[in-house]
C-alpha cells in the first residue's frame, strides 16, 4: 500500500523538474526546496537534459513540461516509464488539448496539471502523486470524461465544425488583450503568474502565425474567434 507521506519519519519525496521556463522553474524549485518532506534531486530545461538525467538514480516524482525547446516532454515520459518504473510522472504544461493529454497518459503519466495551478498548489499535488494519487486539473478531467462518453455514444450527430486553434484559456487571454489589458493586469484577472500569461501569448502568436498584438487581434477576428 502506498505511503501517505504524512509521517515525519518517512523518507522524503525526491523530485526532478523538467521545465524550460526559467521563472516557473525557479518558483517550483523554491517551493519544493522549502517543503520539509521533499528533496529537489535535479532540474533540466531541455529534452536532451531531461533524458540525460534518466541515466542517474531514480527519483519518486518526475515533473515534466511538454513544450521543450528541443522536442517534446512526452519523449521523456516514455523513457522514464521504462528506465525509472517506480517513479510517478506528472505533466505540468500549458497544453490542454486532447492529443497532448491522451499521448501523455498513454506514455506513462499518472498526473496532468495545467500551469494555471500555482507552484504552491503543485507541491500538494506532488504529495498526492507520491502517495498513489493521480492529480488532474479539473478541466482536463472533464475533457477525458467527455472523450470516453463520446467514444461510447452512437455516432448520430453531423460532422462538427472545425475546432478553434486556441484553447479556452488562450482565447480568454486574447479577449483580455483585445480589451487593452496588460500582461500583469491579465495575470491578476486570471489569478495566474505573469510569466504564465506571457507563455499563453507566445502560444497564441504561434498558433495564429502572427508577431504582434494587432496582428493577433486581426487574425482572430478573421477566423471568427472573437465576438464583434
Amino acid at each position: 500500500m502506498p505511503s501517505t507521506r504524512t509521517d515525519p519519519e518517512s523518507q522524503p519525496i525526491h523530485v526532478v523538474i523538467v521545465e524550460d521556463d526559467p521563472g516557473f522553474r525557479a518558483a517550483l524549485c523554491q517551493v519544493v526546496e522549502a517543503a520539509s518532506d521533499m528533496r529537489l534531486a535535479g532540474t533540466a530545461g531541455t529534452r536532451a537534459e531531461g533524458l540525460a538525467m534518466l541515466q542517474g538514480p531514480p527519483v519518486d516524482v518526475l515533473l515534466v513540461d511538454l513544450g521543450l525547446p528541443d522536442g517534446s516532454g512526452i519523449d521523456i515520459i516514455q523513457a522514464a516509464a521504462l528506465q525509472w518504473p517506480s517513479c510517478s510522472i506528472m505533466v505540468s504544461t500549458n497544453f490542454g488539448d486532447e492529443t497532448h493529454v491522451m499521448r501523455s497518459i498513454e506514455a506513462g503519466a499518472a498526473g496532468y496539471l495545467l500551469k494555471d495551478s500555482s507552484p504552491a498548489r503543485m507541491v500538494e499535488e506532488i504529495r498526492s502523486l507520491a502517495s498513489g494519487g493521480s492529480p488532474i486539473s479539473p478541466i482536463i478531467a472533464r475533457q477525458i470524461l467527455a472523450r470516453f462518453r463520446h467514444d461510447s455514444a452512437d455516432a448520430r450527430a453531423p460532422a462538427a465544425a472545425p475546432a478553434s486553434p486556441l484553447s479556452a484559456r488562450e482565447k480568454e487571454v486574447l479577449d483580455f488583450i483585445t480589451k487593452g489589458f496588460t500582461a500583469h493586469e491579465i495575470a491578476g484577472l486570471m489569478q495566474v503568474s505573469h510569466f504564465t500569461v506571457r507563455s499563453f501569448v507566445r502560444r497564441i502568436y504561434s498558433k495564429l502565425k502572427v508577431t504582434s498584438k494587432a496582428e493577433a487581434i486581426y487574425e482572430a477576428r478573421t477566423l471568427g474567434l472573437l465576438d464583434d
